[in-house]
C-alpha cells in the first residue's frame, strides 16, 4: 500500500466554544476518490478549507504528500508554518468552490492563464496552450473570449474546474460544486467531474449532497456528524446497508427531500 496523500491526525477546529472538527483521524490514498456526506454543520466543508489553508487548525497535525501542512520542520521539531511554506503546499491542491469565484473582469481564457503565469511562472504561450487544452476538456472551447457574466452558472462552474486544473494539482477538492446551480445545469458539471474521475489519476475529495452521484463516483464514502467520521465504507455499504442509526436517519431524510 502506498502512503496516504492526505492525513488528518487528531485534528481539532473550533470557533470559541463551538467545536467544528473534533479529534479527526482521516486519510486519503493517492488516486482515491472520497466523498464526504453529512448534515449541515457537521464539519464537511471545513475539512476542505483546512486543506486549502483557508481555516487554521486548533490542534493536531495535517499532512499533504507526506509533509506537514500547517507546520514545518525546524531543528527536528514541528513549528507553525510560515507563509512561504503554506504557498508551496497549496500548489499540490486545487479547489472548486460552491460559488464560482471567477475574476469578472477577465475573459474565460485569462481566468485560466493568470495563476499558472503568476504562481508557476509559465510563459504566456505555455499558459495559453494549457488553458485551451482544459477548455476542450470541459467543453467550453467556443467560450474562451467571453466574460464570466456572459456564461450560465453551469458554464461558470466548468470554468472553475478548468481553472483549478490549470495549476496541475495532485489533489482536487470539490465543495458542493453543484449547490449554487439551477437543477437543469447540475448534470453538465457532474459530467465533467465524472470524466475527471474516470480518465485522470487524480486524488479527489468531494463534499456533495448529490447522493446518487456520490454512489457512482466514489471509492469510499464518509458520513460526518459532529466533526467526526461517524461511519465510512464503500458506496454499496454506506448507501445500501448503513450500520449506524444516525447514518440511516440522515440518508432517509435526504432521500425523502429529493
Amino acid at each position: 500500500m502506498s502512503e496516504p496523500v492526505i492525513v488528518f491526525d487528531k485534528v481539532k477546529k473550533s470557533y470559541g466554544d463551538f467545536v467544528v472538527i473534533n479529534d479527526l483521524d482521516f486519510s486519503v490514498s493517492p488516486g482515491e476518490k472520497v466523498t464526504i456526506i453529512g448534515p449541515s454543520g457537521s464539519g464537511k466543508s471545513t475539512v476542505l478549507r483546512i486543506l486549502m489553508t483557508l481555516e487554521k487548525i486548533n490542534g493536531g497535525t495535517v499532512y499533504v504528500g507526506g509533509d506537514p501542512l500547517w507546520h514545518e520542520r525546524k531543528n527536528g521539531a514541528l513549528v507553525a508554518a510560515g507563509e512561504s511554506h503554506l504557498r508551496g503546499m497549496r500548489k499540490q491542491l486545487g479547489m472548486v468552490f460552491q460559488q464560482f469565484n471567477l475574476f469578472p473582469h477577465m475573459t474565460v481564457l485569462r481566468n485560466l492563464m493568470e495563476a499558472p503565469r503568476v504562481v508557476l511562472g509559465l510563459s504566456r504561450t505555455e499558459a495559453k496552450e494549457r488553458a485551451e487544452e482544459l477548455l476542450q476538456l470541459v467543453g467550453l472551447t467556443d467560450h474562451a473570449h467571453k466574460f464570466p457574466g456572459q456564461l450560465s452558472g453551469g458554464q461558470q462552474q466548468r470554468v472553475g474546474i478548468a481553472r483549478a486544473l490549470a495549476m496541475r494539482p495532485r489533489i482536487m477538492l470539490f465543495d458542493e460544486p453543484t449547490s449554487a446551480l439551477d437543477p437543469e445545469l447540475v448534470g453538465e458539471v457532474l459530467t465533467v467531474i465524472r470524466r475527471l474521475a474516470s480518465e485522470h489519476d487524480l486524488t479527489m475529495l468531494m463534499v456533495t449532497h448529490e447522493m446518487r452521484f456520490a454512489r457512482e463516483i466514489s471509492d469510499r464514502v464518509c458520513f460526518f456528524d459532529k466533526g467526526r467520521i461517524h461511519e465510512e465504507g464503500t458506496p454499496a455499504e454506506i448507501f445500501g446497508n448503513p450500520q449506524k442509526e444516525r447514518t440511516q436517519q440522515f440518508l432517509r431524510a435526504v432521500t425523502e427531500a429529493q
